[in-house]
C-alpha cells in the first residue's frame, strides 16, 4: 500500500497536503451500504425474486447501469418477465412510504472533520454514483448541505464508478490537478475510479462484504481519522 501524505507536511509549515478533499457518499458519508442491501434483498424476496447473499453484494458500490444490469439479470432467471424501466418502477413503488431517517445513518466526526477541513483551508465536493435527487436529500437531512462547493453525480454520466470520468469531471469543476487532491472512498469501484483519475485514493474501512481495500494509498478507521493520517 503507498503513503499518503501527512496533513502536517507538504508545503509551508502546518499547511495541509491537498488543496482539495473529494468525498464518496455512500459507506463513507453516512452508513447506507448495509441498510439498503437488506431492503433490497426484501424487495427481490417479496417480488419472488431469488437471489444468494453473495450476488447481493455484487450491489455494493455499483454504478446505476451495473445495478439495473444486475437487477434485470436477476429478475430473469427467475422467470419473470420485465424489462429494466418496469423494474424501476416496481422498486420505486415499493420503496413508497419507506422514509430513511439518514441523519441515524450520518457516520460518526463527519460534519466536525468537515468542519475542521475548511478551517484549514482545504476545499470540499462530493462525488457520488447515487442520484442527484438523493444526494440532495442526504445531505439535507444530515445537515451537510452547505460544505460542498462541488457535487458530482454519477447519472450525469454514460458510466459512473469504476469509469474515473465522475472524478476526473470533478478535479475540472474545481479547477485543480489529480495531485492536488485526494478521495475518500470504501468500494473497489470507487477505489479504481479514484486511482484511475490519478488522484491519492483514501478508503475508510469497510470489512463487512468481504471485498478487500488494498488498492488504496491508505485505510482509515473513521472520518475524523483523516485529519491525523
Amino acid at each position: 500500500m503507498g503513503m499518503c501524505k501527512d496533513w502536517k507536511d507538504g508545503g509551508a509549515p502546518g499547511a495541509p497536503p491537498f488543496k482539495a478533499v473529494i468525498f464518496d457518499m455512500d459507506g463513507v458519508l453516512v452508513d447506507t451500504e448495509v441498510y439498503y442491501l437488506d431492503c433490497r434483498g426484501q424487495f427481490l424476496t417479496e417480488s419472488g425474486v431469488e437471489v444468494s447473499h453473495e450476488e447481493l453484494l455484487e450491489l455494493v458500490g455499483a454504478s446505476v447501469k451495473q445495478d439495473r444490469a444486475n437487477m434485470l439479470k436477476w429478475f430473469t432467471r427467475s422467470g419473470i418477465s420485465i424489462d429494466a424501466d418496469g423494474i424501476e418502477m416496481l422498486e420505486g413503488a415499493w420503496w413508497q412510504g419507506r422514509d430513511i431517517d439518514y441523519a441515524t445513518l450520518l457516520n460518526p466526526g463527519v460534519k466536525e472533520t468537515l468542519i475542521e477541513l475548511k478551517r484549514r483551508g482545504v476545499r470540499l465536493a462530493l462525488a457520488s454514483s447515487s442520484s442527484h435527487r438523493n444526494i440532495a436529500q442526504v445531505l439535507a437531512d444530515c445537515g451537510l448541505g452547505g460544505f460542498f462547493e462541488v457535487i458530482t453525480s454519477g447519472e450525469q454520466f454514460h458510466e459512473s464508478k469504476p469509469n474515473p470520468e465522475i472524478y476526473l469531471h470533478t478535479l475540472e469543476s474545481l479547477g485543480l490537478s489529480a495531485g492536488d487532491c485526494c478521495c475518500v472512498e470504501d468500494s473497489i469501484p470507487g477505489i479504481a475510479a479514484g486511482r484511475a483519475a490519478g488522484l491519492t485514493v483514501i478508503a475508510k474501512r469497510e470489512e463487512r462484504f468481504g471485498f478487500t481495500q488494498d488498492a488504496a494509498n491508505a485505510i482509515i478507521d473513521s472520518i475524523p481519522d483523516l485529519l491525523d493520517l
